[in-house]
């Protein structure tokens, strides 16, 4: 039961109450189903890992720093508690996933749910194509980055932007957290990785129809967003997943031709990909750190940031630190460090080794409890680089997205975890880190992340 109404909150959070419930939103269906998996989830709990990872203590930092970044910020106690209530529907997916996803089974079903949202997503916005949207000549005095009127084209899923050579591009976009083109774009570059595992191996027939054919339509989904984040994004996953068969530098050139060809089918819509195209972004994430600079501990409050500087800094890095502070960004690296080693742990064939289960009295989770799948090493190995493929499009994009705490990371957090579990309780891997070195792993992450940030803002304002 917790893990269908898991799944079943996902799909709604994703296409957003308003638009599958209408009027009815007002009733906060959401609200309720999250109650009643949180009831139901009790048993699990007490016999969970959940309580003994770090992850677990950075949501619980990170939903504090939210808290107090606004109530010592501008906005008072009410502003908080409207902060805290924005936060926490992307954040309590990661809990359910870890307490319910216990199978290979839970996880293809989660990935489907992910895939359907997409699938939709690329559906309503393809048949508004098919209705026509006019192919106008930019206008002067026309409001490049706007939404469409609906009077123009009667469809609010697409997001109008001037390309730099005098015409319009037509950006699919969506409601919610995937509210933006580039949003859009990267949930599709994120699922496109766990596809495969539907793969199976001598199984033409289904791979076709279950992997090739979505993955086409994730492609032509991605295409419709014309986002430059996701083509870097997806360039980095293939060069990622290619490096192990065919080396490092013909992946590389793979790649070049992969991107050659983009630009050939203007996957961009005709923007340029260059420090000089980016200008005005990395403007911003320099404003970024400054507000970090005369903020440093809190912030200036959770999603804050586009009312002191008028726009959001396109960068996850830049929008934690400064919205929450050194104190938020900490917690947030203390999220993304473990999840990362563990899910490169178990992509590693020489981390992840045979072994055997644990006996039954022996283990943490009672027989009242659904035990997790047994399941050899190739299957960890694989599911261990589905989601290390799967994060590693994430970051890349999110370097050029204000997206830090959106659903989707904290959903592939939760799934790495789970795979983790069902490695360690075959004893298949090693425990995981001990806290303190965690701790103190994380900081130095967050110290190094706001380096990296500078560091690229000084070299970029030099190159320009």
């Amino acid at each position: 039961m917790g893990f269908a109404l898991s799944v079943v909150y996902v799909f709604i959070n994703y296409l957003t109450p308003a638009y599958l419930f209408g009027s009815l939103a007002d009733l906060h269906i959401e609200v309720i189903i999250v109650a009643l998996i949180v009831i139901v989830s009790l048993p699990a709990l007490m016999n969970s890992f959940l309580l003994k990872i770090p992850q677990s203590l950075a949501m619980i930092g990170l939903t504090v720093a939210v808290f107090l970044s606004v109530l010592f910020g501008s906005r008072g106690f009410d502003g908080a508690v409207q902060a805290f209530l924005l936060f926490i529907p992307s954040g309590v997916p990661f809990f359910f996933v870890c307490l319910h996803c216990n199978t290979t089974r839970r996880f293809k079903i989660l990935v489907l749910t992910m895939l359907l949202v997409c699938l939709f997503v690329i559906a309503r916005g393809s048949f508004d194509l098919l209705r026509g949207i006019p192919q106008n000549t930019l206008q002067p005095e026309a409001d490049s980055g706007n939404p469409i009127p609906t009077s123009m084209t009667g469809s609010k899923y697409f997001l109008k932007q001037g390309n730099g050579e005098g015409g319009w591009v037509y950006r699919l976009q969506w409601l919610g957290e995937i509210n933006d083109p580039n949003d859009t774009g990267q949930l599709i570059v994120c699922v496109m990785p766990l596809i495969f595992i539907f793969w199976r191996e001598k199984k033409t027939m289904t791979n076709i129809f279950f992997v090739i054919l979505p993955v086409c339509a994730l492609l032509f989904g991605a295409y419709l967003t014309h986002s430059r984040g996701s083509l870097l994004a997806l360039s980095a996953i293939v060069i990622v997943a290619a490096r192990r068969r065919i080396g490092t530098l013909p992946a590389v050139l793979l790649v070049s031709a992969l991107i050659a060809a983009a630009f050939a089918l203007q996957f961009t819509g005709g923007r340029e990909i260059s420090a000089s195209a980016g200008e005005d972004r990395t403007a911003l994430w320099g404003e970024s750190l400054q507000l970090l600079k005369s903020h440093p501990l809190l912030g200036v409050g959770f999603a804050q940031l586009g009312d002191q500087m008028g726009l959001t800094a396109h960068n996850s890095v830049a929008v934690c630190a400064a919205e929450l502070g050194l104190f938020g960004l900490f917690f947030w690296s203390l999220f993304l460090f473990p999840t990362m080693r563990n899910a490169l742990a178990t992509a590693s064939p020489d981390d992840v080794h045979d072994g055997e289960p644990i006996p039954a009295d022996e283990s943490r989770f009672p027989q009242t409890i659904m035990p997790m799948e047994e399941i050899d090493k190739a299957e960890i190995n694989r599911l261990g680089q589905l989601m290390f493929l799967s994060l590693t499009g994430y970051l890349v994009a999110g370097w050029f997205l204000s997206r830090a705490f959106i659903m989707t990371l904290f959903l592939l957090g939760g799934m790495t975890e789970a795979v983790y579990e069902m490695a360690l309780r075959r004893g298949m891997i090693a425990p995981r880190l001990r806290h303190e070195r965690v701790l103190s792993y994380s900081g130095l992450l967050a110290a190094a992340l706001v380096l990296m940030l500078y560091l690229t803002v000084r070299v970029l304002h030099l190159s320009s």
